[in-house]
């Protein structure tokens, strides 16, 4: 991999890591629209450190104090009906899934799911999904003919329930294509959470499953054509790049839609399935290097 890949690589996953239309996606078109070798899971699940530590900076606070809260509810009991430590338990518990199922399918993920078939399908199919969750949240938010204004829960609501729902959604972004924040924001807002609770709550739990696979993977890095200069260019860039897209994106989805990324999943998902489908484009385009 040359510097310059690794730059663009870096740029694209701290671009759309965040967004609800999946980087592990992204990382494997680009590379294959630009004639390059598939960067990998491994490549991935390292860059993802750097956007994952731009949420360490931003959450920071929430952070320190889910942290402090969950420490000292190990040893004083009135503590554990504190929120905060409650939710420090429920980003563990809904860290399992994606724990369990991501040392499960390790070679699916690094294999038959990098087909850019499915990633077109699961583009396609997940926009869908986030459609048909905004419409639900913005009828509750704003009523309408014939219906009253509807409240959506808060991160005070979640429970272990919720929170292993949660959790299951954010499995599915094992599969690239699917995005981790576009599963679980679209889980949240199917439960009736608010896009604010859902984002936020998306993130955080993001944060050990994402930590803790980038360490995994630190093993397979100097393997094939990615080397660790270009590995942790691509991951500061990705830093950078990363915090300022959640500082927006946090913004945006105060007062704005889903559907912008919901058109863009679609469109990008047909468009994919019509470069295969014409032979200008193979399914496995840059897996045989990757």
């Amino acid at each position: 991999m040359s510097w310059f890949e690794s730059f663009v690589l870096g740029l694209v996953q701290g671009l759309t890591e965040f967004l609800p239309i999946s980087s592990s996606a992204h990382l494997r078109l680009t590379a294959a629209f630009a004639g390059w070798h598939d960067p990998g899971a491994a490549f991935t699940a390292i860059t993802q450190i750097g956007t994952e530590t731009a949420v360490l900076i931003y959450f920071r606070k929430d952070i320190a104090r889910i942290l402090s809260a969950w420490f000292r509810s190990l040893t004083d009991r009135a503590m554990r009906s504190d929120h905060d430590a409650q939710m420090g338990w429920l980003v563990i518990v809904g860290s399992i899934p994606i724990g369990v199922l991501g040392l499960t399918l390790k070679d699916q993920i690094e294999g038959p799911f990098r087909d850019l078939r499915l990633i077109a399908t699961t583009l396609i199919v997940m926009g869908i999904v986030l459609g048909v969750a905004d419409r639900l949240a913005a009828r509750d938010e704003t009523g309408g003919k014939h219906r009253v204004v509807k409240e959506r829960k808060t991160l005070k609501d979640l429970g272990v329930k919720d929170g292993l729902i949660y959790g299951f959604c954010q499995a599915m972004a094992l599969i690239p294509g699917v995005s981790r924040s576009g599963a679980t924001i679209s889980g949240g807002l199917l439960m009736g959470y608010t896009r604010e609770s859902a984002a936020r709550y998306s993130f955080l739990l993001a944060i050990p499953a994402v930590l803790a696979s980038g360490a995994y993977e630190l093993k397979d890095v100097g393997e094939g054509h990615v080397s660790w200069g270009p590995t942790i260019f691509a991951t500061v860039v990705a830093f950078f790049v990363g915090y300022a897209v959640i500082a927006w994106f946090m913004k945006f989805i105060t007062t704005k839609s889903f559907m912008p990324f919901v058109i863009y999943r679609i469109l990008l998902g047909i468009l994919i399935f019509a470069l295969v489908w014409s032979g200008a484009l193979s399914p496995h385009a840059g897996e045989s290097a990757g």
